[in-house]
Order: C-alpha cells, then structure tokens, then sequence
C-alpha cells in the first residue's frame, strides 16, 4: 500500500489508539501494540518484517533510554520519601521570600517535577501549599495554580522527565539530552511564568467552600516540623543538579571537539545512562538508613513506577518502528518538499498531533510518546536533524501535551481534590491555566526555531 491509501491506514490507527485508550479505557501499551501489528498488516509488509518491526521498536528504544527512565523515577522517590523535595521547597522559599508566596510556589513546582511525578510532587507539597496561604494571606487557590502549573511545566519539557527523554529517543536525539535540558530550561521559564500571573489573576478570585476553617489546620512551622529531620539543601539538590551538569558537560564538550583523557572521562559521565546513576549514587546520600525498606522497597516504587512508562515508550517505538518500515518514507519525501509545512512551520504538526491526542485521552507522557513516534518518520527527509532542531521538536511535542488538563487526565483530578475546588472552578484554574502555559510554550519554541535554525 502506498500513498494516500497508507496515510489513511495509519490515521485509522492512530484514531483506534485514541479511542482505545479513551473511550474502552485500554492501556496504551495494548493499544498502541495492536494498532502497530494492524497497520503493518494491513500495508501489506510481509508478517515476518511486522515482527521484526515491533521488536526491534521496541527493543530499540529500551537499550537508548530504557536506563534513564528508571534511574530517574529511583530518584524522585527517594527525594520524595526522604524529605529532600520539601527541603528544596522550603530553599525556594527562603530565596524568594514569603512576600511572593506564588512565585515561590510556582518555582518549587518546577524544579520538584525534574525528577518527581506532577501528581506525587503536587501531594508531598499540599499541605505545605496550604500551610504557606494561610501565613501569606493568599487565596489558597491562587497558590494552587502556582503550584499545579509549576510542576505542570517542567513535567512536559524538562529532563530527565520520563516524556522528553522518551520524546528524545523516539526522534534519535537521546545524544542530544543536554542540548534538550538546556531548551527545556529556556522554554519552561516564561511557562511557568504563564502559569503564575494565572495564579495571582485568576486564582485570587476563586474562594475554595469552607477555606477559611480548613486553613486553621495548616500552621507552616508545625508541618515542616511534623516531618522531621531532612537533609541538608546540597544533598537535596544533588541528585537532581549533579546528572545536569554532567551532561551539559558532555554536550560543551562534543560540541567543541575537545580530545584527550579528561574528556573521554566526562564524556562517559555525561552520556545520560551514567550521569542518572550517578544521580541515584547521589540520592543514597538522602536515605535515612541502609536497610530493606530504603535499599530494597523505595527502590522497588521507583522501579514500579517506570514499568508503564517503559512499556508505553517500548510500544511506541514499535509503533513508530512498524510505520517507518512501510513506504511511507517516499511519501513524506514528497511531503517534505511542500515548502508549506517546512521549518518552523512543521512544529504546529507536532504540537497539534500531541494537544489532540492529550485532550482525549489525558495522560501527558502517553501524547508525548506517541506523538514523537508518528513524527520521527517525517523528520530525515524534512531535513530535521541536528541538536537544536530535534531539541526544538521535543519542546513543541511538550507544549502540545500540556493542551489540556482536565477531567480524563489523573493530575487534574489530584489538583481539584487536594485543594477542594469543585469541577467548574478546576476548570477555570486548571483546565484553562493549562491551555495558556502549552500555547506559550508553543509560542516560544517557534520564536526560538526563527532564531536559531
């Protein structure tokens, strides 16, 4: 099959992975597996070279990032279950002062999400949230979105972030991490500003039912107090801080084209794999004690916690592997010569593809995933490679996937009942926060791609 036959093909198959994991609520690891082997078939490839597709798309991806997934859901839960994401919190806020409870707020939600969850980042730091409103005198609504949306930002942009590195090594831009982390940075600042000026404009004016008497049960220094001993700033930030510029690192340096001892040495620490576990060597600090709760079952929740992430991003690169097998590739060669879609110009494809597919079936990182999967094909022949642009691309992927929060996506349900909104000012708060911080985020990555590329 070839030509607009195939593209009907695969279309039809990405609209059976949305509805699947939408409306029968099918894992997309199975939905996106099922959907690979039918389009294979139906394109006409021979049933051997379907198989071999999905298993080298699937063991492809695990052998460049597999690695990187779980050492960096390892660290976030230590830095969750050891105290160390509050120290960071309450580091923030000493820096940026309780007179801008928002602005501390927003910036703590964004560097906690680095290595933790949205969802876990957004219960470890309620309560604290909270605590911080009453003594500011802020609406608690206000530092909800600030926190939300803070948190929100980096999930979808920033690595070592399961959904970027993903995105990275579905495109083939895993060499390119640092490259991806210093955009992301770029890029996820005026987000999370979008976010912030939501919280101080629209979240002052949302009064959550029965705030004032909850608030009573906050006190900020009884609650940081509750939790006990936390580590010192340097061994909280560590973790994260450490594997980051151990990339970056690797990136100045081939980038420059350095030789020798020394940078064959960074070189090795910086490439992904070996910098995060140097992170989890880092995050060992953190541990209270060295026994089986610590060293064998938080491990075991970071190691559980990525299972789904590696088996949506393996069934993606098995999806992605099966198209590219097909003669699709002539096609888009055909595609990429209409001057229409080049450039910057492709990253509203990429953006729509993922808003589209988050808004119908919730889950980020699963947009991320697919969306980079049916993308990576497009990019050779568009003439997309580099570091910059491939970086660029994962920035416009993330900024689709933050297109929308709401009632099919989990962390909007976290948000709304952790703070005690009601669905129709989650809405207003979340939902909406959301669509303006992914078209800003679109925004600046096409600003940047006219610049750069």
């Amino acid at each position: 099959m070839e030509g607009l036959g195939l593209i009907f093909v695969i279309i039809l198959g990405v609209l059976f992975v949305i509805f699947a994991t939408a409306k029968m609520k099918l894992h997309p690891f199975l939905s996106l597996l099922i959907a690979a082997f039918a389009i294979g078939i139906v394109a006409g490839l021979p049933l051997s070279d379907v198989v071999e597709a999905v298993n080298s798309g699937f063991g492809g991806l695990m052998s460049s990032i597999g690695l990187v997934i779980i050492f960096g859901t390892i660290i976030g839960v230590i830095l969750e279950k050891s105290g160390a994401a509050l120290r960071m919190a309450e580091v923030v806020l000493r820096i940026v002062g309780e007179k801008r409870p928002q602005m501390a707020m927003s910036l703590i939600g964004g560097i906690v999400s680095i290595p933790v969850f949205c969802d876990s980042g957004f219960v470890i730091l309620s309560s604290l949230k909270k605590a911080l409103a009453k003594k500011a005198k802020v609406a608690v609504t206000s530092m909800t979105i600030a926190l939300s949306t803070g948190l929100f930002a980096t999930h979808t942009l920033v690595p070592p972030t399961p959904g970027p590195i993903a995105a990275a090594g579905n495109i083939g831009a895993e060499a390119y991490l640092g490259t991806i982390i210093l955009i992301g940075i770029i890029v996820v600042i005026p987000v999370i500003f979008t976010g912030y000026l939501w919280a101080i404009k629209v979240g002052t004016k949302i009064k959550v039912e029965g705030e004032d008497k909850e608030e009573e049960a906050y006190d900020y220094e009884a609650i940081v107090k509750a939790f006990g001993e936390m580590p010192s700033a340097a061994k909280s930030f560590a973790p994260i801080i450490v594997p980051i510029i151990l990339i970056g690192l690797s990136s100045i340096i081939t980038f420059a084209g350095w030789n020798g001892t020394l940078a064959s040495i960074f070189l090795f620490l910086g490439s992904p794999v070996v910098a995060l576990l140097v992170g989890v060597l880092f995050a060992f600090a953190l541990l209270p004690s060295y026994d089986e709760e610590t060293l064998t079952e938080w491990i075991g929740i970071g190691i559980k916690e990525a299972a789904p992430i590696l088996l949506i991003t393996g069934a993606g690169g098995a999806f992605g592997t099966v198209i590219s097998t097909t003669p699709i590739a002539d096609y888009i060669q055909s595609f990429g010569q209409n001057t229409l879609w080049t450039g910057a110009m492709f990253l509203i494809i990429p953006f729509l593809i993922a808003a589209a597919l988050k808004s119908a079936q919730g889950s980020s990182t699963a947009a991320i995933v697919i969306t980079s999967t049916l993308i990576a094909p497009l990019l050779p022949d568009l003439g997309i490679t580099g570091a910059v642009p491939l970086a660029l691309v994962v920035m416009a992927v993330g900024a689709g996937a933050m297109v929308v929060s709401h009632v099919n996506d989990s962390y909007f349900w976290v948000v709304k009942e952790f703070s005690g909104m009601t669905v129709t000012q989650a809405y207003k708060a979340q939902t909406a926060a959301t669509l303006f911080q992914g078209l800003v985020a679109f925004i600046i990555t096409f600003l940047l791609w006219s610049i750069f590329v």
